[in-house]
């Protein structure tokens, strides 16, 4: 297991100019925004607009901060997602267009390119103990609202809030959570085609 600290992210702007994503991880590492296989970044949004297309690319979107936003998806209708709403997915390459209920919000996204890798998000709250097992190939826990202490069969360290766990397929299961105070857990899993794994040399 992995920890990666707030501080390691990295910081850059959007893909259409129009604000800044903090990337917590990329693969492949360095990866530009046309090249990589998977990215899991958080973004501030602070005005209305289009969202970037990423030919190629499946995107999951979750409102970890604000009132919420309103999508229009061309041709699939209207939705509202707030800091409660179900993690929502969409084809990256699809035009939407944002618009925020009432005042900024900070998203997560998560991103797959098609026919290499898979994902799903979940959010979890957490005011005891909990072990999550890694579903996929790659697991990330976003820690949100408090601290808390992760432990495998061969590691323990303190995740503070808004760092990252990784858990990768050639190490631990599962992970076990223990927060310092009620939070909130954000789980990516990731899973890699057969074709991506035989390239990998799995």
């Amino acid at each position: 297991m992995r920890l990666i600290r707030t501080s390691e992210y990295r910081h850059m702007p959007w893909k259409n100019g129009g604000g800044e994503t903090t990337e917590i991880l990329v693969s492949p590492a360095g990866a530009a925004l046309d090249q990589f296989d998977w990215r899991v970044s958080m973004a501030k949004v602070a005005s209305a607009g289009p969202f970037s297309l990423f030919p190629g690319v499946d995107r999951t979107l979750t409102v970890l901060e604000g009132k919420g936003l309103d999508l229009a998806l061309k041709g699939r209708g209207n939705v509202r997602l707030d800091s409660g709403s179900m993690p929502f997915a969409f084809p990256a390459d699809l035009p939407v267009e944002a618009d925020l209920v009432e005042g900024p919000i900070e998203d997560l996204n998560v991103m797959t390119r098609r026919g290499r890798f898979t994902h799903r998000v979940a959010r979890l709250k957490a005011d005891k103990a909990v072990t999550l097992p890694r579903d996929g190939d790659v697991m990330l826990v976003l820690v949100r609202g408090a601290g808390a202490a992760a432990r495998t069969a061969d590691t323990n360290v303190h995740a503070g809030d808004g760092d990252t766990l990784l858990l990768t397929r050639t190490g631990p299961a599962s992970v076990d959570i223990r927060p310092d105070a009620p939070l909130t857990l954000y789980v990516v899993d990731l899973w890699g085609s057969e074709q991506t794994r035989r390239v990998e040399g799995e």
